[in-house]
C-alpha cells in the first residue's frame, strides 16, 4: 500500500512540475490560465503515476517520470483535437 501511495505522489509530483513549467509559461507570454485544466492534468499525471508504478515494480523513479510525460503528451494530444476556426475567403466565380 505505502508503495502504491508512493507511486501516486511521485506521478503527481511529475504532473505538477509540468504544470508549473506551463503556467510559467503562460505567465511570460501574458496568456490566461484554465484552473480546471490544469488541475485535471495534475490528477490525470497521479493515475498514470499510479498505474506505471505498479506495472513495473513499484519504480519511483519511473512514477515520477511517467507523471510528467504523460501531461506533457496529454497536452499535446489535447492541442491536436482541439477545434479551431479557420478563415476560408470567399471566391469569385469566372
Amino acid at each position: 500500500m505505502i508503495e502504491l501511495l508512493a507511486s501516486a505522489m511521485l506521478g503527481g509530483l511529475g504532473g505538477l512540475t509540468r504544470g508549473v513549467l506551463g503556467v510559467f509559461k503562460a505567465m511570460s507570454k501574458k496568456l490566461k490560465i484554465n484552473w480546471a485544466y490544469w488541475g485535471i492534468t495534475v490528477a490525470i499525471s497521479i493515475a498514470i503515476g499510479t498505474f506505471t508504478g505498479t506495472i513495473f515494480s513499484f519504480d519511483f523513479r519511473l512514477a515520477a517520470l511517467a507523471g510528467y510525460a504523460g501531461t506533457d503528451m496529454l497536452e499535446g494530444v489535447y492541442k491536436a483535437f482541439a477545434v479551431e476556426k479557420v478563415f476560408v475567403p470567399k471566391v469569385k466565380p469566372i
